[in-house]
């Protein structure tokens, strides 16, 4: 016999009581044990669920995003996937859209829908390429990032730098890769005059990204559970690194340039690798621009020893030049302080200035388009009527 379908208001609108029992649940979104034991093969952790996730909604993990749309993982198999129609806004936001390593809720069917992203625990970001004033989430949930620089004609400390620089605000560990060592002249010279640059603790391994034994103190990072990413230029072995962490040649590799050492993008998207060791690891296209965001903090970065050396000079306004009493110049003099390093410091420090006038000029725009915007509408309602 049908149940009786006796109507009720629910937040003002009229629905059957067959229908509330679909309200509660949408509103009570919980994962089994099973699921997640399923979703901890992908690396899910604790994660606070949406309080107005969709009726039917499976949380499933981001492993790949084209520009057709995306793939997931749920644990147990990878599928495409279409993000809803609020992701597609031209105006949104780009680190509100999915990304790479997000944990999301999507609704099955034909194609299955991305509705929400759970909260990043970490996220990894830059500045968009070119002019843009924007973000870009690189990855998203990740516990450590791989910075990978060759030691042949792509070895460029002030890069390794620059990338630490970007991860400072992650979450993430970083960790210090230079591959090509079984190729490198005088590898352990390098390692240690780079250690000048990257104080400890920060970790760095010199490795042969072909030999499964060389790369094996990689593993520590790798466990059930973890997710690491892989970041640096073209050609610098990222996939080579893949292919031997997964135990075949799953990834596609190419030779460098000769004279550069420089490769062509052989990784053309972002996509999450589930290895044998347990972790996942997510491979990345070479970046061409490393760009800041804005928000680095040189001070609490590999240069906090210049910035409190600099606090030490004897004018506050000391701009290090030919002032008496300042301890950079002194610093310097004396071999405590490399050049290089020094040099690197005053760019990324000015590139830091620039970024953080840009991004506030750019917030004072938005709230004076508000402003206007809200104007405006109060102009138009007031001659028409509100709707």
């Amino acid at each position: 016999m049908r149940a009786a379908c006796v109507r009720v208001d629910i937040r003002g609108v009229a629905e059957t009581r067959e229908v509330a029992p679909i309200k509660a649940r949408i509103h009570a979104m919980q994962l089994t044990s099973e699921e997640q034991q399923r979703l901890a093969r992908i690396g899910w952790r604790t994660t606070p669920l949406p309080g107005d996730a969709p009726a039917g909604g499976v949380v499933a993990r981001v492993v790949a995003q084209h520009r057709a749309g995306y793939q997931l993982h749920d644990g147990t198999a990878m599928f495409k996937a279409q993000p809803a129609a609020r992701f597609l806004k031209r105006d949104l936001d780009p680190t509100e859209r999915p990304a790479v390593g997000d944990f999301v809720v999507f609704v099955p069917g034909a194609p299955p829908t991305i509705e929400r992203i759970l909260p990043r625990r970490t996220e990894l970001q830059r500045g968009a390429a070119g002019e843009s004033h924007q973000r870009q989430i690189i990855a998203a949930n990740i516990d450590s990032v791989f910075v990978l620089n060759g030691l042949d004609g792509d070895f460029n400390p002030a890069r390794i730098e620059r990338y630490l620089l970007l991860i400072q605000s992650s979450g993430a560990l970083p960790v210090v890769v230079l591959t090509k060592a079984d190729s490198a002249g005088d590898a352990d010279s390098v390692f240690a005059e780079l250690r000048k640059r990257v104080p400890p603790p920060l970790e760095m391994f010199a490795i042969n990204a072909k030999s499964a034994a060389s790369v094996a103190p990689l593993l520590a990072y790798l466990g059930p559970g973890d997710t690491a990413v892989l970041v640096g230029s073209s050609g610098v072995g990222k996939s080579t690194l893949t292919n031997t962490l997964l135990g075949e040649a799953r990834q596609a590799t190419k030779a460098v340039r000769e004279n550069d050492s420089r490769g062509r993008h052989t990784t053309t998207h972002r996509a999450l690798i589930q290895l044998p060791s347990g972790g996942c690891l997510i491979d990345t296209p070479g970046m061409r621009e490393i760009k800041l965001t804005g928000e680095e903090e040189l001070d609490q970065s590999q240069f906090a020893d210049i910035d409190e050396l600099a606090q030490s000079c004897r004018f506050g306004d000391c701009g290090h030049q030919s002032e008496p009493g300042c301890a950079v110049r002194a610093a310097l003099a004396d071999g405590r302080i490399d050049p290089a390093r020094w040099q690197n410091y005053l760019k990324l420090r000015d590139e830091l200035a620039a970024a953080a006038d840009t991004l506030e000029a750019q917030m004072r725009r938005k709230s004076e388009t508000r402003v206007l915007t809200k104007a405006l509408g109060k102009r138009l309602s007031e001659k028409y009527g509100k709707r």
